[in-house]
Parts: structure tokens; C-alpha cells; sequence
């Protein structure tokens, strides 16, 4: 049966008395649970509540809140009665969420205590502690969509300016969610650990990954490394998700981690930024019965676009893989870079149509049924793809083109780095120069000219970091990711300070 709205994704087959959600706290300890039963009934009661309220057809719903099992619930509910589901990032600035309720047309937001004040006095507001008040108990069959009708609006970081509104299809998602059919015998009855924040796409994803798959959702309230060691442990996770920022931070906790067996994971998963060939190997000695993988996606065209190849052919280490069945890729950039290497221009069934009062961007962004990702990638000989950096990150040192992925890469190699971000200041002769953030690896001791002559010796002269900063661990954006907008002020300022003794 062909499925026509998003919500309906639930897994029919998994037996009532499956554990779909198992909430846990930012340490690690069990906080509630909720079977396929008690979801099912709580989704079909929610969507009767909502349009019992009031709600009709098409209406936008918020979600402002910590990551819980009500907040998955809610989300379903919010589709399965047709209207459209937008979860906010409530770690944003108080005017930029109040930008995304006027822009989105929110009738009615769904806050947890800590975020009501956001938004109370904006929309109507209903406190996530009395969610039970929106329940209408009864049989509810989710409501035929129409496959362009919009499943949820997700708002993109805002890293530049205000974020963009970005509406997914119910018929998009629904081929998203169903085009990995390789990951269902390793999910089918396991457990998966989600710890990114569900405003978030790699979380949101995840979950609906797990649910189309009949799996159970291992859900931290909130990420600690020390509490996402012990949540695998104690759970007996066998899936793994998360963002490279979050690993880093795990493989620091040694103690813990040497308190903890962590061979229940057969599967690692990471994406939503950069990583190295030595990073996955670090992950295989953090993880040693898994399979690592590295996923890619974007808001705008989808949370996949690339899986096994075709002919069985093995992936290589950091590779995001080949592009999938129903998915184009072409590379563009001119002549000088060649039909192997450039911004990857993608095509998905899980595009977006533009984003949300934003006729100008989207111009910019979709061309000719195109979406331009604005990330650098390269393919090699047997169709893999690799990520090489944002074209927006990219800066001009001496009339070089630097990549700040490719760098953090190449330091990434050296045994004593856990961690690099790479960030330009002004320079008046060169333009811009290459600096580095670095976490060093637990026990080491690296120093920066090492640091600077290993770059020299193994990369481009004019890329190597002409300044070494070592920190305890790298600022996070709400999304998880490194927070570079952050470190690139820092590194000015520092720089300016330093630059006396700098060449």
C-alpha cells in the first residue's frame, strides 16, 4: 500500500509491546518509556486533539523543546491530521525565534518549561508538561496527503543572517524514509542512540529511520559525553548516530570509557559535517565490531543522497559513497576543475520547492530543478564521492583557493590531533591566512611549530596554519556542529593581538 502521509511511516508489523522510545537524561539514566502500543494510541489521540482544538488542514504547528518521547509524538501527531509540523531550534536568540513563528504562521506552539517564555507571548502556547490536555482518546486513521502538501518546515542555522525556512513534502519524506532498504536488518528489533536535538535533521531523521524500520529509539533529552557512553552501555545500543563534534568529545572521556563496553554497536554513523580517514579509524578503536559510515545530507535536497555502490564494490574509508537510485549529481566549477571535482549540484525526490517566503534565495539556490549544495565534493575512479569543503567557508591566501576542510584533514592525520578547525584572518599583503583551532588527543602533547611544519611537509605551503591555537574542546553551534562564526571572531581578535611575533 502506498503510504500518503508521512506519519503513517510507524512500522505496522512491530508488535505492541515493542519499545519504540526509551527517554533517557543527559547522563545516561532511563527517564521513561513507550511501546509501538502506548505510541500508537498517543499519536492517533494527540491528532484527534489537535483538530478538536480547532486546527485545520495545513495549519503550522511548533515544536519548542528539549529532545522527549512527547516531542516524536507530537511531531506525528502534527502530520497524521495534516497539518504541518516546524521544530525550532529554541537554542537561537529570542528575535530570531520569534522571526521563525511569524514566518512560518504558527496557530499554535508546544514549548517545555525552559523555552515557553520564547514564544507565550507570541502565539498560542500549550506547556509540553500538560501535552496530556491535547489527548482525545480514540481510533484516528492518518489523513491522506497529496504528495506535494507539507509535511514540516525545517529552519536552516542562520549562520549568515536569518534562517531560511526550508518545507518537506509529505511524498519527499516518505521516499527518503524508505530508500535505505539495506539498514532495515540492522535496525529491524535493535536499538538506536539519538542524541542530536530533534530540530535538528540528522536527529529527526534518525528517528523516523528507526521507526519505518521497527527499532527502538534511544533518546537522550540531552547529549553528554559521559551520559552517551553509558547510555550504550547500559541500553546495549546496537546503532550508533551522531555528528563528528560529538564523537570527538566521547573519545575523550577516557575514564568513562574504560568503565564501559561499547562492542554491543555493530553500527556507526556519522554525518552532517566533515571527518577524516584517521577519524573513522579512531571511531573503529571506539567501536571495534562495528561497520563506521559516513552520511550526507541537506535540509534543502534531503538527509541521504549517497549508499553502496552498485556493483558490491567496497567503500572507501571516508567516502560519503555512491549517489542512489533516484538521486543525480553533477559537479560544477569550470573548466580548470573538470567534471570530477566542484560544488555538487543534487537532484532528489526529497527536494525542497524553495524556501519559505524567500523568492530571491531560492532563485539562488534551485536552478533549473537543480539544488547547488555549496559543498566542494571530488569523485573518484568507481563513482564514490568524497566532501573536500564548503564553497563558502573557502578563502584566497596569496590568490590560492584554501579549503578549511581540507586542511582540518590534513592535521586531522597527525596521531596528536583529536580535533582541528581552520579559520582565516586578514592579512595585508596575503589577503587572508590559514589559522588553526586544535584539540589535542588525550595524553598528548603536541606543540604548535610541529603542528605547522608537519601542514609544511604534507600539504600546500600557502594552506599550512600560520598560527596554532590549543583549546580544551571546540564551541558548538545548537546543532552540534563547530560553532566557526564563533572561532573566526576569536581567531581576528587573537591574531590582531599576536601578530607582532607572527611571519
Amino acid at each position: 500500500m502506498k503510504l500518503k502521509n508521512l506519519a503513517a511511516i510507524l512500522d505496522p508489523t512491530a508488535p505492541n509491546d515493542r519499545p519504540l522510545i526509551i527517554e533517557l537524561s543527559p547522563e545516561g539514566d532511563e527517564l521513561r518509556r513507550l511501546t509501538y502500543g502506548e505510541s500508537r494510541w498517543r499519536i492517533a489521540a494527540m491528532a484527534r486533539g489537535l483538530l478538536k482544538r480547532g486546527l485545520r488542514r495545513g495549519d503550522a504547528v511548533a515544536i519548542v523543546a528539549a529532545n522527549s518521547a512527547d516531542y516524536l509524538t507530537l511531531y506525528m501527531a502534527t502530520m497524521a491530521a495534516g497539518m504541518v509540523s516546524v521544530c525550532v531550534n529554541h537554542k537561537l536568540p529570542r528575535e530570531t525565534v520569534a522571526h521563525i513563528m511569524k514566518d512560518s504562521a504558527i496557530q499554535l506552539a508546544i514549548a517545555d518549561a525552559e523555552r515557553t517564555p520564547l514564544v507565550s507571548e507570541l502565539v498560542p502556547t500549550v506547556a509540553m508538561e500538560q501535552i496530556d490536555s491535547l489527548l482525545d482518546p480514540g481510533d484516528f486513521k492518518s489523513i491522506d496527503m497529496n504528495p506535494e502538501e507539507v509535511a514540516m518546515v525545517l529552519y536552516t542555522s542562520g549562520s549568515t543572517g536569518l534562517p531560511k525556512g526550508v518545507p518537506l513534502t509529505h511524498a519527499g519524506y516518505i521516499w527518503a524514509t524508505g530508500a535505505t532498504p539495506e539498514q532495515r536488518p540492522g535496525i529491524e528489533g535493535k536499538k538506536t542512540i539519538i542524541a542530536a536535538p530533534l530540530f535538528h535533521m540528522n536527529g529527526l531523521f534518525s528517528a523516523k529511520m528507526v521507526m519505518i524500520n521497527g527499532g527502538t529509539i534511544v533518546l537522550m533529552t540531552g547529549f553528554t559525553a559521559g551520559g552517551y557512553i553509558r547510555a550504550i552501555d547500559r541500553q546495549r545500543v546496537d546503532m550508533v548516530t551522531s555528528v563528528p563534534t560529538m564523537l570527538a568529545l566521547v573519545m575523550r572521556e577516557t575514564d568513562e570509557l574504560a568503565k564501559a563496553d561499547l562492542t554491543c554497536v555493530t553500527t556507526a554513523v556519522t554525518g552532517s559535517a566533515p571527518s577524516t580517514p584517521e577519524f573513522f579509524a579512531d571511531m573503529h578503536r571506539l567501536f571495534p565490531k562495528a561497520e563506521t559510515a559516513n552520511s550526507w545530507g541537506t535540509t534543502e535536497s534531503g538527509p541521504l543522497g549517497f549508499g553502496p555502490h552498485p556493483d558490491g564494490i567496497p567503500k572507501p574509508l571516508g567516502a560519503l559513497g555512491f549517489p542512489r537510485k533516484g538521486v543525480d549529481v553533477r559537479f560544477v566549477g569550470g573548466a580548470e576543475i573538470g567534471p570530477t571535482e566542484g560544488v555538487l549540484h543534487i537532484r532528489t525526490p526529497a527536494l525542497m520547492t524553495g524556501y519559505l517566503n524567500r523568492e530571491a534565495d531560492t532563485n539562488k539556490r534551485l536552478i533549473d530543478g537543480w539544488y547547488d549544495t555549496g559543498d566542494v565534493m571530488r569523485r573518484d575512479e568507481n563513482g564514490f564521492v568524497f566532501f573536500v569543503g564548503r564553497a563558502d567557508d573557502m578563502f584566497q591566501c596569496g590568490g590560492e583557493n584554501v579549503y578549511p576542510g581540507e586542511v582540518e584533514k590534513l592535521l586531522g592525520r597527525h596521531p596528536d590531533v583529536a580535533q582541528a578547525c581552520v579559520v582565516p584572518v586578514p592579512d595585508e599583503i596575503k589577503y587572508q591566512l590559514p589559522v588553526a583551532f586544535v584539540v589535542a588527543k588525550p595524553g598528548a602533547t603536541p606543540t604548535e611549530d610541529k603542528l605547522r611544519r608537519f601542514a609544511l611537509d604534507n600539504g600546500p605551503a600557502y594552506a599550512h596554519p600560520r598560527a596554532v591555537w590549543f583549546v580544551g574542546e571546540l564551541p558548538l553551534a545548537g546543532t552540534n556542529k563547530i560553532d566557526r562564526k564563533a572561532l573566526i571572531d576569536q581567531a581576528v581578535a587573537t591574531y590582531a593581538r599576536d601578530s607582532g611575533r607572527r611571519l
